[in-house]
């Protein structure tokens, strides 16, 4: 055993991005190592069977009609599952059946496999842990025993600089078009366009956090009043002029 306090961070290049995973006051470097193996693994899995950038993945083969929901690997249909009670969730303003080219679940797969990672570290003996997927954010615990976890939601228009400071009790999404430009479909214009420069949305699963938050970009405020109603998530949004508004629990730090 080797002491591996106060953190450790792993890099795991997959769907597309750099997912970040760093451990915090653990001892057990063995143990550690073995759950950063199985992380890997579930993630590059989940890379093969949902990428919509490789022909060959299950995904893409039943987008394209190749094969039935039945021929999939069983994890296909437990994910579209889970995008059904995403899209009730959000009044349909998450609808991954409605974007062009057949059904896509990325804006889910991510955040479902970041917490499926952030799993594998439960049973270690560490303070806290934390999954980063390009901004999407799985954690339990804190820096050091009796502390959370704080993150910064960066400005739409300057990302070198904060918007806000927030405490991470577990998970945070966040979308936008600031990075990436219009790539966010309405699924009730069918255009690609967004209503607030960027959205926000904490909670305690990552998968629901990021599926409501591509709601929200879309949907602005008709989407905030029904995650306002979503026991256990809050939301947040700064449209395109910098102003900002929030469901009453949203963890900002005040201090």
């Amino acid at each position: 055993m080797s002491d591996v306090d106060p953190s450790t961070r792993h890099l795991i290049e997959v769907m597309g991005t750099v997912i970040t995973i760093d451990l915090f006051r653990g001892t057990d470097a063995d143990a550690a190592a073995a759950a950063i193996r199985r992380a890997s693994e579930l993630l590059h899995d989940v890379d093969r069977v949902f990428s919509t950038y490789k022909d060959s993945s299950p995904i893409s083969r039943l987008r394209r009609g190749e094969v039935t929901l039945g021929e999939t690997p069983p994890q296909v249909a437990d994910v579209l599952d889970l995008c059904q009670q995403a899209k009730t969730l959000s009044g349909g303003w998450f609808d991954p059946w409605a974007l062009p080219g057949g059904i896509d679940p990325t804006g889910y797969v991510k955040g479902w496999a970041a917490q499926r990672a952030l799993d594998q570290f439960r049973d270690l003996d560490v303070s806290g842990a934390i999954v980063n997927a390009a901004g999407d954010i799985a954690s339990f615990g804190g820096p050091a025993p009796d502390a959370v976890f704080r993150t910064g939601i960066v400005r739409p228009d300057d990302s070198q600089r904060l918007s806000a400071v927030v405490e991470l009790r577990a998970c945070l999404a966040t979308s936008g078009e600031a990075q990436r430009g219009a790539h966010l479909y309405n699924p009730f214009t069918h255009e690609f366009t967004g209503a607030v420069a960027s959205a926000s949305v904490a909670g305690p699963d990552l998968g629901v956090c990021d599926a409501l938050a591509t709601a929200l970009s879309v949907g602005g405020h008709d989407v905030m009043v029904l995650i306002d109603k979503v026991e256990g998530y809050e939301a947040m949004t700064i449209d395109a002029g910098g102003s900002m508004r929030a469901t009453p629990g949203f963890p900002f730090v005040r201090d």
